[in-house]
Order: structure tokens, then sequence, then C-alpha cells
């Protein structure tokens, strides 16, 4: 297994050696994909890989992804995640942190930019697998000298992306997956088992078309599709996200490792905040005892008012703009509108 390369002088946290994701986030990434373990017999998948590999695009979320702070039981699923090649569900409030997971996996891991999926209640897997455009194909044939590729109307969408035959896992976030139509967590089921879908678009095509250059979600060079058809080599790592706003069918959670981010204490808001800005080099000692004053309103103000909505990007926004030199006075004004609840209650 590839080990990690040193970017800093920071101590990583020690690890069990069977972990491949350590969530060293800013510390430590690897030099190149790791190679997986075994799958269990029964998450084996034959998809082929293509000949040459296909080429990722370049990384783009190492910001978003560097600073994360896992703890050690998300540090845990994650790798129980790798090793069953099962989806994570991570449920926890607004603003807990919960999709960033994802971008620190693929940041470790150099899984490639992570493939997103954002839901609403009008979501379907259709979409999350691939669009046709009919009709642009359609007024494209009327046209003299019209080019007849149907891989040219064909995007696959987060989902069919990530299903592609690749050597190493790609990481697929499914964002707020409570917000979605009753039926979807249900269709889901049988694309999570069974690692493959068709697109019968292209399946109905005559044997001299059994390969089809279509485009995926995160580019615009296309990829080959044999006979409509999709399965995957190695299963994605799904990160799927809940508020908690509603409650998912048995047969859906059985098939994911499921986890609930817990508000963080003050060492781990501290820890959050030096790891996003940077906060442990070039201040003196006045900011940081004013850092600290902070992280402790935020905290008691968050305790003290339990029905209160506070999200720790809202401590990351207050203090970036006291290290922007905000005048003392007006820094204090501002507080009451950055630290204002999520759920729109009067501060007290």
């Amino acid at each position: 297994m590839t080990k990690p390369q040193q970017t800093d002088s920071s101590t990583p946290q020690r690890s069990p050696d069977w972990w491949i994701y350590h969530g060293y986030g800013t510390v430590q990434r690897l030099e190149s994909p790791p190679t997986l373990p075994p799958a269990p017999p029964w998450r084996r998948f034959r998809g082929s890989l293509p000949e040459p590999a296909r080429v990722l695009p370049p990384e783009t979320d190492e910001q978003r992804g560097a600073g994360y702070q896992a703890s050690d039981e998300e540090r845990e699923l994650v790798n129980m995640a790798l090793y069953l090649r099962r989806p994570l569900m991570i449920t926890g409030r607004p603003g807990s942190g919960k999709s960033t997971l994802a971008y620190a996996i693929a940041y470790e891991l150099r899984l490639g930019p992570v493939l997103r999926w954002s839901i609403t209640t009008r979501s379907t897997l259709a979409e999350g697998l691939y669009q046709y455009d009919a009709i642009g194909r359609l007024q494209e044939a009327s046209l003299p000298e019209s080019n007849d590729d149907i891989g040219n109307y064909i995007r696959l969408g987060p989902l069919g992306t990530a299903l592609l035959p690749s050597a190493h896992p790609r990481v697929l976030l499914i964002d707020e997956i409570d917000k979605s139509d009753i039926d979807l967590p249900n269709d889901l089921l049988n694309v999570f088992e069974e690692g493959e879908f068709l697109i019968p678009e292209l399946t109905r095509l005559s044997e001299q078309q059994q390969q089809v250059l279509v485009y995926p979600a995160d580019g615009d060079e296309r990829v080959p599709i044999e006979r409509g058809h999709v399965l995957c080599h190695e299963f994605p790592l799904v990160v799927m996200t809940s508020n908690g706003e509603r409650d998912f069918p048995p047969a859906f959670l059985r098939r994911c490792l499921r986890h609930t981010i817990q508000q963080p204490d003050k060492a781990k808001l501290a820890r959050i905040v030096d790891a996003r800005l940077n906060t442990g080099d070039g201040l003196d000692e006045a900011q940081q005892a004013t850092i600290r004053q902070l992280i402790e309103r935020f905290h008691t103000r968050r305790e003290k008012h339990d029905r209160q909505e506070l999200a720790t990007d809202q401590l990351l926004n207050a203090v970036h703009l006291l290290l922007q030199g905000v005048n003392p006075l007006e820094y204090k004004q501002l507080l009451d509108i950055v630290f204002k609840p999520l759920d729109n209650m009067d501060q007290t």
C-alpha cells in the first residue's frame, strides 16, 4: 500500500494498521490512490477497465477537503466503507461538516474531484444516472450534413459517472438525500446492490454500434459505453448526507453504514479554526487570545441556548472578519449578525 506523503511538520494522529483513510487533513496525503484490499465476495463487480485508463480531471477540491477534522468514529466508518464497498449515510445539523467529509476523503486518498449530486424534491434516479437530449438530437438531424452520433446527446449524471469502470473508486456525494421524493431511496437500492445500470437508448442500437462514446458528468472527454451497459469495477465511495428531517426504509438503511456528526466541543472548534484559517502562524498573543474568547463565546451561546441552531462555519466567518482587521466596535455589532441562529430565533 502506498505510504502517505508528509507535507508539513505536524504529527499525524495514530491509527490502526488496517486503516486506509487516516483523516490527516493538511498533515498528510497519499502519493497516489491506494490499492484497496479485496472486496467481500458479494461486493465484487465485473466491470472491465478501459484501455487506455481514463485520465481524471485535475483536482479542484483541495481547499475544501484539506482542513477537515475527522473524529475517530468518522475515520473508522470511512475505512469500513472502503473495505465493505458500502455507502455511508452521514446525519447532522446544517453546517456540521457532513458534505466536507467527502471532499476530505477524496483529497487525502487522491481519488479525483468529488462527484456531487445535490438532491431536491424533484430528483429522480434517471437524473443521477444519465440524461438524453432527444430534442437536441432531433433538431440536429434536420440540419444538412448532420452527424447522427447519439453519444453527442448523452451525458452521464454524477451517479452514472461514479459507476464507470476504474481502477480506483470515485467519491460520490449525494447531498441532502432527506429532501428527496419518497421513492428515490428505494430506487437506489438496486443500483447500490448491483453496481450497474442500462442506457436503453444505447441497448436498442444495431450490432454495428456496440460501443458509443458519451460524456461523463465531470468533463468533455467522452468515455466508451459497451452495449448501453455501465458496470463498475470498484464500487464508488458514496457519501450521503441528511439533516435528519425524515426516516428511510429499513431495506435502504441496511445497505448503509450510518453515522451522526455531533456538535464539536471547544477543543475541536479550536482545531477546526486553526486548520481552516491557519491561526497558529503569524498571529500575536492578543489576536490568539481574542480568537480563544470568540470560540468560548460561540460554544457558550450554543450550549446555553440549546434550541438555537449555530453552525461551525458561522464561527469561521467571525474569525475571518477578525483577521481582516475589522474595527473592534464594528466587530461586536457584526458578531450578532454572524451568530444569528439558523432557526431565526432572537438572541437573548
